[in-house]
């Protein structure tokens, strides 16, 4: 582990010096590919310090990175400038996590399936499908749960 952290804070800048946000967001885990950051840069789903940035953004250790990714918002502060992806354990020391808590899981209504093999639904099949497609919106739409009579 010290190792790891020693070839993190070398690939770093020098004192006082700062990395690209699309690189730096890369490097600490929170995206995949540094593309995926540019990209995420480029449409606005990146702000420092309450401002949109573009990826040739210089970051400096202090400033606070939200990031909107894959449904939900990240919040971090940086601590550690580096410019080389590192492993999870020493990613998590270069930012303070603030972001919210994930939302919690809604329960999903399960997908008609049928049975592999069973060939493609008849006429009658997809019209229950459909009405009962029909009977989630509605409910949905109206607030109503499972009411006698359907009203």
């Amino acid at each position: 582990m010290a190792a790891a952290i020693a070839a993190a804070e070398a690939a770093g800048p020098q004192q006082g010096g700062t990395v690209r946000v699309d690189s730096w967001i890369w490097a600490v885990r929170l995206v995949k590919s540094r593309s995926l950051g540019a990209t995420a840069c480029r449409g606005g789903h990146v702000r420092v310090n309450g401002e949109r940035v573009k990826p040739s953004h210089a970051l400096r250790v202090g400033d606070e990175v939200r990031l909107r990714h894959e449904g939900r918002e990240r919040v971090v502060v940086v601590k550690r400038l580096i410019r080389k992806r590192v492993g999870a354990p020493v990613a998590v020391q270069c930012y303070v996590d603030n972001s919210p808590p994930p939302p919690p899981r809604q329960a999903v209504a399960p997908v008609a399936v049928r049975a592999p093999g069973a060939g493609r639904p008849t006429k009658r099949d997809r019209r229950e499908l459909e009405r009962l497609r029909a009977l989630n919106s509605l409910n949905a739409a109206t607030g109503a749960k499972d009411r006698p009579g359907g009203r």
